[in-house]
């Protein structure tokens, strides 16, 4: 199987499982993953969602040896293979819960901006991110979109034409990633958090999250806009209720 799924508690737990390839993306892997995602956004029981890499590394980007295989297909073949991954990205993006990332070893390319393409992203000490693509001719396309959100447009130019690795100090410096946990105590250090996120209110998360991403392309006076239709809607919530007359209780 390529993907492993499961839901423990408030948290789904999905692993890429290619270990043997260093989690190389190809079209099963992807459409599993996809798959995943959709089954979290559904699970009423999911607050978190937890996405992960089998063995030492989380992901080395696109399988090569797939794509080499495809070098006498037409533009809309490439096109069709090219939406595979894109359509992963747009579901992370949209997924009404919030998506972590936890990266032990290498994230690279497709890899990389995979895990960037996730709300948050926990390091272990030793893990390095990296958009290679440029090295053999290519160009990271879709995930320029993300990586331009996470860092300044230097910093991203940099990583996308030089094609260097960077350790997770840097990338934690630089905004790429969140927090860096050692590598000793990384799967206990990611549970805390996770237990932790998960107990926060799961409405006021994910309206947090739509509204985040949404103001992206807007005005600014669209964005306040949007912001005071979001607080409406967020004062009418149950857990805002609760919480606004636990708060008057202490007063």
């Amino acid at each position: 199987m390529s993907i492993l799924y499961s839901v423990d508690g408030a948290v789904a737990r999905i692993t890429l499982n290619r270990p043997e390839k260093r989690n190389a993306l190809n079209d099963e892997l992807l459409g599993a993953l996809k798959d995943s995602l959709a089954l979290t956004a559904e699970d009423e029981q999911v607050r978190v969602v937890l996405l992960t890499g089998a063995g030492q590394d989380f992901c080395s980007g696109a399988d090569l040896a797939a794509l080499d295989r495809t070098s006498d297909a037409g533009v809309l073949d490439h096109l069709a293979t090219a939406h595979e991954l894109a359509d992963v990205f747009l579901a992370l993006r949209h997924h009404p819960k919030p998506v972590v990332a936890a990266v032990r070893g290498r994230a690279f390319a497709g890899g990389c901006g995979l895990a960037t393409a996730c709300d948050l992203i926990l390091a272990g000490e030793s893990a390095q991110f990296g958009y290679p693509e440029v090295k053999i001719g290519f160009i990271p396309a879709m995930v320029m979109a993300i990586l331009r959100r996470s860092v300044s447009e230097k910093r991203a130019f940099e990583l996308l034409t030089t094609g260097e690795p960077i350790g997770a100090t840097e990338a934690q410096a630089i905004g790429l990633i969140n927090r860096i946990f050692p590598d000793a105590i990384f799967e206990a250090s990611v549970e805390t958090y996770l237990d932790a996120l998960a107990m926060k209110s799961a409405s006021a998360v994910g309206l947090t999250k739509r509204l985040l991403y949404h103001i992206d392309g807007l005005t600014f006076e669209a964005a306040i806009e949007a912001g005071a239709q979001a607080n409406a809607l967020a004062r009418m919530t149950e857990d805002a209720t609760r919480g606004i007359e636990k708060f008057a209780r202490k007063q």
